[in-house]
């Protein structure tokens, strides 16, 4: 028994010993950043580390980078950003406060004398020109971090009920139940990994999950099940099992039968087994979809550009329907560029500025926001408008001297309504002389906002051969570990984008107080 404990006791030892000194060998640098005359943060700058691995800054000019070693007096972070000057932070005294960076000047003769004074059509020709040459669709592996959020909010949530023949249905039990709908819903999903694939459009990925995480309220899901089981036991006591429903809304209707399992005896006492036979089911799907479905997603997301001539983003390829400006120059990683704005001249979507570099006509940022509302729908009290389409695209050379996606986000804002009747009738065929067994009917209104907001930081992109692609062997069962609050400590050593405020204000509210 002796030699077992000694040899339990020297394995623990040893874990203790090694997560010390890994937690000892590195170090981490939060700040934040703001242009030295306005004090506004500078969102997207890079922040690299001795000119290699880096991060990016947040909308809000925070970033957070890790150092997984000592640092020495020689190491420095390098911060740039389109239109500011390059700045070296040295690490070894650094107190995580604010960096100011200066606006860069840049002389306008200087710009000149690197190409001929084309005018803003002949470098519109030579960018589109460029967009298949410039940027590499090639076989990669990218290490990224991606990061999806969604806001629902409910602006009017109203229910009428007119008529119920059944009593517990009444308008304290409707009002009740849209009570625990949330006003507000949110939920994040975060994703570090490795893609590999041709980053062409449309071309099938492989990818590792390196780490993942969901935060989302699981309560409201357990409160409407409540509801449900609720709604179950009234139904079985005042429907017949032959009947069926008939659901009409204005002019359209639908015919329901009714779940005969409603009424088995036995449900009761099984009950436990369907239900875990059935959670089981939804995380094995779960499991075998997370992957393909993010990987997927990234994707898209990495080619939803102006490159591609089948996009709404299109003030490339129908250039003729904007009006464009070089409104001024810039300088940014070793190269000078041109800053041009564009709005469309009638009825396209979206304005902007491009930065275009100045001797291969390459587009290595976008700013991008939508001027009118991108669809405005409304038939028979249903209504949708995509009011909100904006974002930001960003590309850097790799080691082909190609340019590949650094930074992209996008945030998408759409307003939905319903306002229509509802009348649910039970009818049922076998009762002589009255087919019509119950009725309800109501007046519903809905209004909500739905914003969506995506991120992908492109830490590294390294050139692959196709061999490489089909040597990788995914690992297919992959979930994220659920948060129902932000854990700053779950991301801790890993270099990410920061969160924004409404993610780090994340908590699930707790419903026993």
């Amino acid at each position: 028994m002796k030699p077992i404990l000694i040899y339990f006791k020297s394995i623990i030892i040893a874990i203790i010993l090694f997560t010390l000194s890994y937690s000892y060998g590195q170090e981490t640098f939060s700040s934040r950043l703001l242009d030295s005359k306005t004090e506004e943060p500078i969102a997207f700058a890079t922040i690299q580390f001795n000119y290699k691995t880096g991060v990016i800054s947040n909308d809000n000019g925070e970033f957070n980078i890790t150092i997984k070693r000592d640092v020495n007096a020689t190491d420095s972070l390098m911060i740039s950003c389109l239109g500011y000057e390059e700045k070296r932070i040295p690490l070894i005294n650094f107190d995580n406060s604010n960096i100011y960076l200066k606006p860069k000047t840049v002389d306008l003769s200087e710009v000149l004398v690197t190409n001929k004074n084309y005018t803003i059509d002949e470098i519109l020709d030579k960018i589109e020109e460029g967009l298949y040459t410039n940027y590499d669709f090639g076989y990669a592996k990218r290490k990224l971090f991606f990061r999806a959020s969604k806001y629902i909010h409910m602006d009017k949530r109203y229910v009428d009920l007119e008529e119920s023949t059944i009593p517990e249905i009444n308008q304290h039990f409707v009002d009740s139940l849209i009570q625990i709908i949330p006003e507000s819903i949110d939920n994040h999903t975060e994703i570090l990994g490795e893609l590999y694939g041709e980053i062409t459009r449309g071309k099938p990925q492989k990818m590792e999950i390196l780490k993942a995480s969901r935060l989302f309220d699981k309560s409201t899901e357990v409160d409407l099940n409540n509801y449900a089981e609720r709604l179950n036991g009234i139904l079985k006591k005042h429907i017949k099992r032959d009947s069926y429903f008939k659901i009409k809304s204005g002019w359209f209707s639908v015919k329901q039968d009714i779940d005969t399992t409603l009424f088995d005896e036995n449900q009761e006492k099984t009950v436990s087994k369907p239900l875990l036979a059935e959670q089981n089911k939804r995380d094995s799907i779960q499991k075998l979809n997370f992957l393909p479905e993010k990987k997927t997603m990234i994707h898209q997301f990495e080619n939803n550009n102006f490159i591609d001539d089948d996009n709404d983003l299109n003030f490339i390829h129908k250039s003729r329907r904007y009006e464009f400006e070089i409104t001024d120059y810039a300088y940014i990683d070793d190269m000078f560029v041109y800053v041009i704005t564009f709005e469309p001249k009638r009825r396209e979507d979206f304005a902007g500025t491009m930065y275009v570099n100045t001797e291969d006509f390459a587009v290595v940022r976008v700013d991008y926001n939508n001027v009118e509302s991108l669809s405005d729908f409304s038939l028979l009290g249903i209504s949708s408008k995509k009011y909100l389409k904006k974002g930001t695209i960003i590309f850097r050379k790799n080691n082909n001297e190609k340019y590949v996606l650094k930074y992209r986000d996008e945030t998408l804002g759409e307003q939905f309504g319903i306002k229509r009747p509802l009348k649910i009738v039970e009818k049922n065929k076998n009762v002589r002389g009255r087919r019509k067994q119950n009725e309800i009917k109501a007046e519903i209104h809905f209004i909500g906002r739905n914003i969506e907001k995506t991120e992908l930081v492109v830490f590294e992109t390294d050139i692959i051969t196709a061999s490489d692609y089909t040597n990788f062997k995914e690992k297919v069962l992959v979930t994220p570990t659920h948060l129902s609050q932000y854990d700053p400590e779950f991301w801790k050593g890993y270099n990410i984008i920061e969160p924004n405020k409404a993610l780090k204000d994340f908590k699930v509210l707790d419903t026993e107080n």
